[in-house]
């Protein structure tokens, strides 16, 4: 598979980056042995990177599929801490948890913001500039659905890495238009920055566009690599031949493009809207009292399950 240097910072990983969201307790909630062997067959296949973060709750899926495994692999994690104390602990639990000894790529977890981020979490920053001094993280930045934000970023030297929704549907994408957002990236990258992208089938919906949406992503000039969930053996033999370039078997196509999960309220929800609040595509809303989801605009990025406080939320 092809390999790409993430920007300035002498990090080299491969066009598609194993997205460990989908088969946490976020989303397909596998078994951490399943999740494992997913991942041992992603890294045997030659993908070198995985994203993660502390809210998926998938260090301990990463860590056993690293038990044994001797060759490189670049960990890219993320925490919504705000403050330096915060972030700080963010980092020694990674490290913990993971069973590392230094963490790759460490991002600020900035969904639904504004640009002002980098001074409302300033402690939280501070933390990971002087943890990149330490050689404890190797790189940092910000994950983010804004096209101000990836503007701001570029801007800031300090950062490396950002790491941007965009699909060619527009989904999830604040602040502007699928162009705005792919002249940020442009513009990111001249400044310098390292990128990989996120939701690339925009949580599902163009499933049955696989190839041509991976592909729009791909030719993004500026995108180093690609984050795929991925939740199975025939998902992973799939998007290889796509990243690969290789000629895919109806029968893998088949497999790939039937319905997915959904996201569903149940009957229990008490309507106290934190969900509405964490939600970054606008796809919830408060109607009688209780929560709603429009599928339409869904990308099952699975923000809302863990703040839900009468776990009335799954994916299904």
């Amino acid at each position: 598979m092809k390999k790409y240097y993430l920007g300035k910072i002498g990090i080299s990983v491969t066009e598609m980056c194993f997205g460990a969201l989908p088969i946490g307790p976020l989303q397909a909630n596998i078994s951490v042995e399943k999740g494992a062997k997913l991942i041992c067959a992603a890294l045997e296949r030659g993908i070198n990177f995985i994203d993660t973060a502390e809210a998926y709750k998938t260090y301990p899926y990463i860590r056993k599929a690293l038990e044994g495994y001797d060759k490189e692999v670049v960990i890219a994690t993320k925490s919504s801490a705000e403050t330096y104390k915060k972030m700080e602990q963010s980092i020694k639990d990674a490290l913990e948890s993971l069973g590392r000894s230094y963490i790759d790529i460490f991002l600020l977890h900035a969904a639904r913001v504004t640009p002002s981020v980098f001074e409302e979490r300033a402690g939280a920053l501070q933390c990971l500039k002087d943890y990149k001094l330490k050689g404890i993280v190797r790189a940092i930045g910000i994950s983010t659905h804004a096209v101000g934000i990836v503007r701001r970023a570029a801007e800031i030297r300090e950062i490396d890495i950002i790491f941007p929704i965009i699909n060619r549907l527009g989904m999830g994408i604040i602040g502007g238009s699928i162009d705005d957002m792919v002249k940020a990236i442009t513009e990111a990258h001249k400044a310098g920055k390292g990128l990989y992208a996120m939701k690339a089938l925009a949580g599902g919906h163009l499933i049955d566009r696989l190839e041509e949406s991976f592909n729009f992503v791909r030719n993004i000039k500026g995108i180093s690599s690609i984050a795929v969930g991925m939740v199975n053996q025939e998902e992973l033999e799939l998007n290889l031949k796509i990243f690969n370039d290789e000629e895919i078997p109806q029968e893998l196509l088949t497999q790939k493009t039937k319905p997915g999960k959904r996201l569903f309220i149940l009957s229990f929800c008490k309507g106290c809207g934190t969900c509405v609040k964490i939600c970054p595509n606008n796809a919830l809303s408060l109607e009688n009292g209780k929560a709603v989801v429009d599928h339409k605009l869904c990308i099952l990025c699975g923000y809302c399950n863990p703040v839900c406080p009468e776990f009335a939320i799954r994916l299904i």
